[in-house]
């Protein structure tokens, strides 16, 4: 594939297919590159000759979008992480998205990546993370585990940072469903501040509705579950009420909706990241739902997307 002088900015790629579903993942964040069904792309990915723009596909871990000035405090000890956002003064999306994954296992239809994240100074706790990517008739879907390899308990987020589209329909004429109760406030930074209930407001999608000129790069909360305990966002065309679903399972209780704004080109607007987090923004601070994973003790956590039927 690189001859040995050229590898794509991604790194290694693997194609996975069945039942006309088929998936690019890559070793670059251990993440997906492109997701298409039948020929049709529902993910706004990138080219293997591009740097993944926006963060897209990425798998986000030990922590999800932004923590305040990258400092926080647990088990009694003060740290500080590298700003990776250095114009809003916060730590970004983790620490695995830029990292090279390995091949743990492969098949036509599956590939289980690997990435053994060593302790830092800013996070001192030794992680293994596995992510099996598949597709089948149902769709896309990533299954994603997580150890605590150290000695000590360790605090701990999880996110996905998958882009949707539905080709030829701008995300203004974008119908969605978003099934969230409230809606973290912000401050100039993107940073929550508070929190408030989305009933009788302009930030309210849980019955299906267009989302217009509505510029959205915020975090949902109080999750209305479905009865296994997951939830699912859908978006649809005007003319197509079949649409593309992105579903978690109970372990992600929180929706960050992106719709593109602040990226320029041909991107600007193009799709919405649909992001399933098991915590909000800033959690290693304020400690809503942030997990502690204990020596030995592994995470679990399963979604996907799936076209209508």
């Amino acid at each position: 594939m690189d001859n040995g002088t050229h590898r794509p900015p991604s790194g290694t790629q693997w194609t996975i297919a069945a039942d006309g579903h088929e998936a690019v993942i890559v070793e670059v964040g251990g993440g997906v590159r492109t997701y298409r069904r039948d020929g049709v792309d529902y993910l706004d990915g990138y080219a293997e000759d591009e740097i993944s723009p926006g963060s897209a596909g990425h798998v986000l871990a030990p922590w999800p979008n932004r923590i305040r000035d990258g400092k926080y405090t647990f088990g009694g000890r003060a740290l500080q992480l590298d700003l990776t956002e250095p114009a809003r003064g916060v730590a970004l999306h983790g620490l695995v998205n830029w990292v090279r994954w390995q091949l743990i296992e492969e098949s036509a239809d599956a590939v289980t990546l690997g990435y053994d994240l060593p302790p830092t100074p800013g996070y001192p706790w030794p992680l293994r993370l596995r992510t099996r990517w598949s597709v089948g008739a149902d769709g896309l879907r990533g299954a994603h585990e997580v150890t605590n390899t150290g000695a000590e308990a360790a605090p701990f987020g999880f996110s996905v940072h998958p882009y949707l589209r539905l080709a030829g329909v701008a995300v203004d004429d974008l119908t969605m469903r978003l099934p969230a109760r409230s809606r973290l406030q912000v401050d100039a930074r993107l940073l929550p501040i508070g929190a408030t209930p989305v009933a009788g407001t302009e930030y309210d999608w849980t019955s299906p509705r267009p989302i217009g000129d509505a510029q959205l790069d915020l975090c949902f909360g109080d999750v209305i579950r479905d009865e296994d305990g997951g939830s699912s966002v859908t978006l649809t065309a005007p003319d197509d009420a079949d649409g593309v679903h992105l579903w978690a399972d109970r372990e992600f209780g929180w929706w960050q909706v992106f719709t593109g704004d602040a990226l320029t080109g041909e991107r600007h607007r193009r799709s919405v990241a649909v992001e399933p987090m098991t915590c909000p923004p800033d959690a290693f601070r304020s400690g809503r739902d942030v997990l502690t994973l204990g020596p030995g003790e592994t995470w679990r956590g399963t979604w996907g997307i799936r076209p209508g039927v």
